[in-house]
Order: C-alpha cells, then structure tokens, then sequence
C-alpha cells in the first residue's frame, strides 16, 4: 500500500499516535535518571548498580527490537505497536510495586521489550504514509515529542520524586500508554510491507543471545567471567552475522549495509548517541552529589539540554529536507556535540553552575542540529520496500548506542571505583575521574562520527527514484 493509499485524517490519526508513542520511552528514562538517588537509597545499592536502572532497558529494547521489525513488517506494524503498548504497561505496572532491586531491574529489562516494538514502528509508520516532501517533517514532528519527552521528565522525576517517591514516576507513564492506545484506536488502517516473508525465527535467537551475553560482560567487565562472557558474546555475534549474510530471509537485512550512505549515516548516529547518552546518567548524580542540589532543581537544571533539542529538531527536520547537501546539518550537529562532550574532561569537585548550563546548552544544540536531518538521511536512502528494516536498523542503532554509552559509564565505575562505588565526600574525586575516563572515549566515538557524517556521500538519486 503506498502513501497515496492514506488520507490526510488517517496521517492526522498516525502521527498523533506514534507522537504520544514516543513520547512514553524517552520520559521514562529522564524520570528515573532523578529517581536514581531515592531507588539507592531504598534498595541500598551504589552508582555502579544504579547503572543497570538504564542499562538493562536498553539491553531489553535492543534485544527485541531486531525481530520487532521483522514481525512488523509481515504481520503488520499496527499491531506490533499495540502490543509494545501493552507490554510496556502491564511492566510498568509491576515495576512501580518493586518488592526489590532484582525485581525492579527485571521488569525494567521487561519494560525495555514494550518500548522497543513503539520505537521500531513509529518512524516506519510516518515514513510508509507520509509522502517523501512531507517526510522529514513528520520524522522532525517525531523526533520532537521525543524530546519533549526528555525535557519534561528531569522537572517531573525530580518533583514527583521529592513529593511523593520514585514509584508514582510510574503512574504517569500509565496515563501516558493509555492516552496512546486512545489516539492509535482512531487510526484503522494496517501497513505490512512484505506480507509474503517469513519470520526468521533462528536468527532472532542468535542475535538476542549475542547481544545479551556481549553487553552484560562490558557492563562488567573488571571480573573474570565478565571477560569471558564479552569473548563468548564476540563469537556469538560473529556467527550471527555469517548466518544473517546466508539466510534467504533475515530477520536483520545486512544488505542494506552496502549502501554506503545508509552505513555511514547509521554508524554517525551509533556514534552520536554512544557519547551522548550517558551525560543524564551522570549529570544526575554529579548534581545531586557534588552539586548538593534536590532532585527538582537537578530535574530543572537538566531541562536545558532537552529543552533547546525540543527548540530545533523540527525546524531541522524541515530545513533538511530542503537542503541539497544533506551532510551539513548532521556533521555540524556532531561536531557541536563533540565540544559539549570535551566539557567533562574539565569538570572537578568544585560545581560550577554556569559551566554545567553551558555544558549541557552545547550538547542540546549539537543533538537538534544532529538527530532528524540524519534520520532523514538514512530512511531516504533505501528503496522503498525495505523502509520498515531500515527504521528497525535507525531505532537499533539509537538503542546500541545509548546502550554502548552506559556500558561504558559502568564499565569505567568498575575500573576506578571499584565496589566503593556509594557517593560521598571521599569518593567524590574517584568520581569525577570516572566521568573523565569515559568522556576521553566518548570523544574519540564523536571524532569517528563526525569522519562517517562528511563522508557518507552526496544523495544517491539512483536510490530515491526507487522509493
């Protein structure tokens, strides 16, 4: 069914849904990056297992994000969003009565599933029923709830945390699912683009293995098994991709790899949100730590990164698509994040407040610049037919990279602090040097993304006449 197929009320109906959609996952997370301080002191846990609150999420998201695609794009990307929905409600549910921090850890591992099947068949959506001269601009409208969602959940998480406790932070998200099941109820129309396709179930396995056991020996990889697990994790990945290359029907196209500027453009976004991601993780704690601030004046000091994305992701999104050269704004978008990342090598125990503002000001800049133009890029790059597989590999490679960047945040936790990792005065400096060590390699991650943006190649006109 092509975009002509759509009317303008079912495009009003699907972008309102697939709005609310996104806008659960990224409030989710920016809520409970207030929360982690409450959470540690409830459960008794350190820094270091406060990183798998976020972590365990993405894992979960990146897992199940592959064969959502797939199960998307065969049986219908409709109801697969339906599903995440629910998934994500019934886990958030159980989560807000954590009897304790193994459960709480699992069901937002659970949590991570629902949100991934939102995350896979928003933009896949937008992008099947939106005609390509209105496309960037509904990826842009998209992109923006997301950061709506971002810039509204520190002032939120921290209020609701300081009034009320970390738990109703999870009654909000409720609200939110069922507002989202309201507006995709008025949108009836299925888009299944490959009907005819099989589901690859053995290569969903491989792939769901090879990830889980790679990610969590990162996570932590100063003990002996972690280290193994990472090497078995690295086996199993390769054989994953010698099956996926061979597989008549994958459940993952690496095909699309061969189009240099969809690679290229999906490696810039790995990198992007790699070294990007885990600056809320350790914002929160730095300002509810050394900066001594509560949880709501960290939430609203948080909100000046998100907020200023919120400001020009749509307006980017717009502008790209009337761009000829469509690596300027995604390379300067990264570029301005590699300055914002640089910052923390120069943060100490002394909390300055106008360094944190402009810090965090740059980073927003950079990711608005950055996000949807190339976004854009990559669902324009490929035929027609395989947009579902590329927005399942744009979603992948967002949640890879958010996930690499708290892998690297724990695993540099685990180099330098050790099982000291509780903050307090005498750790306060072993702190500060773990920010350090893991923005040294956030940067070196924007330095490669910012070589993969300019590089990627003009726009391929051959592939755009085949969408």
């Amino acid at each position: 069914m092509g975009d002509s197929a759509y009317t303008d009320s079912d495009r009003k109906h699907l972008l309102a849904c697939t709005v609310s959609g996104a806008f659960i996952t990224p409030l989710m997370s920016t809520m409970m990056n207030l929360a982690l301080m409450f959470i540690g002191d409830e459960f008794s846990v350190g820094s270091h297992d406060l990183g798998y609150v976020n972590t365990m999420f993405l894992l979960g998201s990146v897992i199940a994000m592959v064969p959502s695609a797939r199960l998307a794009s065969i049986y219908g990307m409709r109801k697969v969003f339906l599903l995440g929905l629910v998934i994500t409600g019934v886990t958030s549910f159980l989560a807000m009565l954590s009897p304790g921090f193994a459960f709480f850890v699992a069901m937002r591992f659970a949590i991570g599933f629902g949100s991934a099947m939102i995350g896979v068949t928003s933009i896949a959506m937008l992008t099947y029923v939106f005609p390509r001269e209105r496309r960037g601009w509904a990826i842009g409208i998209n992109t923006t709830s997301v950061y709506i969602g971002l810039s509204l959940g520190p002032t939120i998480g921290g209020l609701v945390s300081d009034a009320v406790g970390w738990r109703a932070c999870f009654v909000i998200v409720l609200a939110l699912v069922i507002v989202s099941l309201f507006f995709v109820s008025n949108f009836r129309k299925e888009v299944t683009p490959t009907p005819e396709e099989a589901m690859d179930w053995k290569g969903s396995v491989l792939w769901s293995v090879s990830v889980f056991v790679l990610m969590f020996g990162v996570i932590n990889i100063t003990s002996g098994l972690a280290a193994g697990m990472v090497v078995a994790g690295l086996g199993l990945f390769l054989v994953t991709v010698w099956y996926l290359r061979r597989c008549g029907s994958p459940v993952l196209n690496l095909r699309l790899f061969g189009i240099r500027m969809f690679s290229r453009s999906s490696v810039a976004a790995f990198m992007n949100y790699g070294a990007s991601y885990s600056v809320a993780f350790f914002m929160s704690l730095y300002l509810q730590s050394i900066g001594a601030l509560t949880a709501s004046q960290a939430g609203a000091l948080m909100l000046v990164q998100p907020a200023v994305q919120v400001l020009l992701t749509a307006r980017m999104g717009a502008l790209s698509d009337r761009m000829g050269d469509k690596r300027i704004l995604p390379t300067l978008g990264m570029l301005i994040v590699s300055f914002g990342v640089a910052m923390f090598l120069f943060l100490g125990t002394e909390f300055s407040l106008p360094y944190v503002v402009l810090m965090m000001l740059i980073i927003g800049v950079g990711m608005g610049i950055f996000s949807s133009p190339n976004t854009s890029v990559i669902m324009s790059s490929v035929p027609g037919k395989y947009r579902g597989e590329a927005s399942g590999v744009v979603s992948v490679v967002r949640q890879t990279g958010m996930m690499v960047s708290m892998s690297i945040a724990m695993a540099s936790i685990s180099v330098i602090m050790g099982s000291t990792d509780n903050l307090g005065p005498s750790t306060y400096g072993d702190f500060v040097d773990t920010m350090r060590l893991a923005f040294s390699i956030c940067l070196g991650m924007c330095v490669v993304g910012i070589l993969c943006s300019w590089f990627r190649g003009s726009t391929d006109e051959e592939c755009l006449k085949s969408i």
